[in-house]
């Protein structure tokens, strides 16, 4: 990421965090949760979140690991499909992102392709989604206090700071750095160009030497396909029973469903 579109984003951030942090405090009163307390598995929180707003979230390897995640309504049911092929730490991130587009974005929703890279960050919309995100995964309170242990762990050393942090809260290198700006921790003015710049290889290298769980770096490749066909399947047995569906019908669903997972993982 080049520095002027880094102090855009915190230009941004700045300028609407008081509307993005309403909208946060909304969403934990809406799971039950404290904002001020990490989310330690995302996941497992928004499920039944979304499902209430009438979407599926599924875990899905594309092959092309330039999308982050895809955003669909039907007539019945929503479906965001998250890209497994990508490292844990950007699906978390994509998770975040499509909860501001799902439940907050003004305006009449549209079905989406998100990309997982810089152009993530150009559009209004997907800046607020970002900062709201950022805000999910990093909480105010508890990102400061980590990231003064986590400086004094590393001596003062700012990458290794940054790449601990990005461990603890599981998230990708350039949101703690662009958290950290927020934050007043850093100061873009005062961060060499090299933290701008950061390769996969060498924040890996750090995982490795600071001892820390790089897994995290790694595409888990789930696939939630197989168990989704399954309840499909059982649901339609029954409609066929009671006579709301025919064999012929659940057949051509179940057939157009493996086409079009056939053509996300490139198959």
């Amino acid at each position: 990421m080049n520095i002027s579109r880094f102090r855009k984003i915190i230009e941004y951030s700045d300028s609407n965090k008081d509307d993005i942090e309403s909208k946060v405090r909304k969403f934990y009163s809406l799971v039950g949760m404290s904002s001020d307390k990490e989310v330690l598995n995302i996941l497992q929180i928004v499920r039944t979140f979304f499902l209430r707003r009438g979407y599926l979230v599924l875990e899905i390897p594309f092959a092309d690991e330039e999308i982050g995640a895809l955003c669909y309504k039907g007539d019945a049911l929503g479906y965001i499909v998250l890209n497994t092929s990508l490292p844990k730490v950007n699906v978390n991130f994509a998770i975040c992102h499509e909860i501001y587009h799902v439940y907050f974005q003004k305006g009449e929703f549209k079905p989406r392709v998100e990309f997982a890279n810089d152009h993530y960050y150009e559009y209004e919309d997907e800046f607020a989604a970002n900062l709201f995100a950022g805000m999910i995964l990093m909480p105010e309170t508890s990102f400061r206090l980590m990231y003064h242990k986590f400086k004094t762990d590393s001596k003062g050393n700012e990458l290794d700071t940054m790449v601990r942090l990005m461990n603890y809260y599981e998230v990708p290198y350039m949101s703690v750095l662009i958290r950290c700006n927020e934050l007043g921790l850093t100061e873009s003015n005062s961060i060499s160009e090299e933290f701008f710049n950061m390769d996969c290889e060498t924040i890996r290298e750090k995982f490795v030497e600071l001892w820390l769980d790089y897994s995290i770096l790694e595409a888990t490749k789930k696939d939630d396909y197989a168990h989704l066909e399954s309840i499909v399947n059982q649901f339609g047995r029954e409609y066929i029973k009671d006579s709301y569906l025919n064999e012929r019908t659940l057949k051509k669903v179940i057939r157009n469903m493996r086409i079009l997972y056939s053509e996300i993982k490139g198959e």
